[in-house]
């Protein structure tokens, strides 16, 4: 296995813009920590993941920046940190899938209660106006973009992100001549699916897993935990079939595959943690032309490079609000000396922590000390082992890492030394000799929640009046249509609005073309255009005739 560090790459001299343009196919996954054979894990065999592994780059350190799906996502889609854009509140709503263009309905009242004790409503964050959805600079450079079909980006999808949004859609429709950027997302390891898949026969065998230090060696530990590596066997077969369908159709020789996980695993101290157990991820990018196939990169990524990255590696500027960083492609930029994470609201339990990670040592700071270490979260206890060690801590039968994890209070700032307990489950912040080193850290985290603006200091409440000014969701204005003799010109007052249009027998249908510059029309021609600054309600349709 090659080792590498992503400065040291160099692309050929010959650029993709001077070639047939690649197409990017994005397979995701929800929920999986890196326990797979490829990364070392035992007890498991994944195959088709370890081939894209062998023909491509593996990450051994990528992290994603929250331990929970939505948030994750929401930087994911922008290159922005969640808790810089106000997506970090798990969850706004439950608009996790595209249902049409008004499709954004959200009730107000939903059962979470603010820390003042006032009630959150059903929301969509609404991040700065500059902020898009990286698909959009795909699409203007010419993509065809398909998402099949998880959104959940904490604002409801725009109709401008996508050709494609939804459970039909599919790369197989991309027009004759265009390159496409296409996502899938496999649920099949979601949390849920180790209760929902409990009866399922099982893909390994339990005892031949390794457990973390944090779980007792007791049957229903190995039982809960063999069924996420089961799961994650079942994933291998779906990612097997993709590959293969790539292969029968002649485009694996011209697709760039990308392999991630939105977050760590799905049991407990790993789902919501905020940590290296929650955060690390991973992720897996095969170039057609076998470019630095079989080799290692040791660098720090985060997930949210992810949208820069699919932008240099396109030969597209990423833009310069994005905060995350471009790791491949013509505008890649210098590596990492961090990974910063958050955790807060988790349904209805309210949690306040950051992290830094630097691939030997993880920085914790919570925000709300003297809180335990595991918290009651109603959707987690629905998996038998967790329900089990929380009746053994009430009884006091937990021992070594497992009672670490349910200590009652935690402490404002926790260290670990990831090369000797990956685990994190000796808490060296009150070590002298790890002073300096707890220091360091301690002031990058606090310059970090200054320069991106850290709104988890904001009680959520009036985090959501300043989206929606008397909890009011503010609409987008309509499009206004300039007619000259040779264009149409089509602008928004919105600030930040995306303006899409459909013409003649589009008109009616569910894609929407992303306007990005003057429209030449024909005589008779029709179109149909409507706006959407993210957040808002969509304008209302205008229609326009060519005379």
């Amino acid at each position: 296995m090659k080792y590498f560090s992503l400065l040291a790459l160099l692309f050929p001299a010959v650029t993709l813009q001077a070639q047939e343009r690649y197409n990017i196919l994005w397979l995701s996954c929800e929920d999986i920590d890196p326990s797979l054979s490829c990364y070392g894990a035992k007890g498991i065999e994944t195959p088709n993941i370890d081939r894209l592994a062998k023909e491509g780059i593996r990450f051994d350190n990528a992290y994603s920046t929250v331990g929970v799906c939505a948030p994750s996502r929401s930087s994911i889609i922008t290159g922005v940190y969640p808790v810089s854009m106000g997506t970090h509140n798990m969850r706004t709503s439950h608009q996790v899938l595209y249902k049409g263009i008004d499709g954004d309905k959200y009730p107000s009242f939903q059962a979470v209660t603010g820390k003042r004790g006032r009630n959150i409503p059903a929301y969509s964050a609404v991040p700065a106006p500059e902020i898009k959805c990286f698909t959009e600079y795909l699409r203007t450079a010419g993509y065809y973009c398909t998402n099949n079909a998880k959104c959940d980006y904490q604002f409801y999808p725009p109709f401008t992100a996508w050709d494609e949004n939804g459970f039909d859609a599919d790369y197989k429709h991309t027009p004759k001549g265009m390159p496409f950027f296409s996502v899938y997302n496999h649920e099949v390891t979601h949390e849920s699916r180790i209760w929902k898949k409990a009866n399922d026969p099982m893909l390994i065998n339990p005892k031949e897993i390794d457990l973390p230090d944090y779980y007792p060696d007791i049957e229903v530990v190995r039982k809960d935990v063999g069924r996420k590596y089961s799961n994650i066997a079942e994933l291998d077969a779906q990612i097997g079939l993709r590959i293969k369908q790539l292969e029968e159709e002649g485009l694996l020789n011209k697709t760039i595959i990308v392999f991630w996980s939105d977050h760590g695993g799905p049991m407990l101290r790993q789902k919501r943690a905020v940590g290296n157990t929650g955060l690390h991820v991973p992720l897996i990018i095969r170039f057609p032309d076998k470019r630095y196939a079989g080799t290692v990169s040791k660098d720090l990524v985060s997930l949210m490079d992810l949208a820069p990255t699919m932008l240099s590696v396109a030969g597209i500027k990423p833009p310069e609000y994005m905060q995350g960083h471009a790791f491949l492609g013509d505008y890649k930029t210098e590596k990492r000396e961090a990974i910063y994470g958050s955790a807060d609201r988790f349904d209805e339990v309210y949690d306040f922590s950051r992290s830094v990670i630097n691939g030997k040592f993880s920085y914790i700071r919570n925000f709300n000390p003297g809180t335990p270490l595991i918290y009651r979260n109603q959707y987690r206890e629905q998996i038998d082992m967790t329900r089990e060690l929380i009746e053994m801590d009430k009884n006091g039968e937990l021992t070594g890492g497992a009672a670490y994890i349910f200590r009652d209070q935690r402490e404002v700032e926790e260290l670990y030394d990831l090369e000797n307990d990956p685990d994190e489950i000796n808490n060296l912040a009150k070590d002298p000799k790890y002073r300096k080193q707890l220091i360091k850290m301690r002031k990058q985290l606090a310059a970090w929640q200054l320069k991106i603006g850290d709104k988890g200091f904001i009680d959520e409440y009036d985090l959501v009046q300043m989206f929606w000014p008397g909890l009011v969701q503010p609409v987008t204005e309509d499009v206004t249509i300039k007619e000259s003799k040779k264009s149409i010109v089509l602008s928004c007052k919105t600030e930040g609005a995306s303006i899409g249009y459909q013409l003649d027998s589009q008109i009616g249908g569910k894609r929407w073309m992303l306007y990005t510059e003057p429209l030449y029309l024909k005589q008779g021609q029709k179109l149909v255009t409507r706006a959407i600054r993210y957040g808002y309600q969509v304008s209302k349709p205008i229609q326009f005739n060519m005379k």
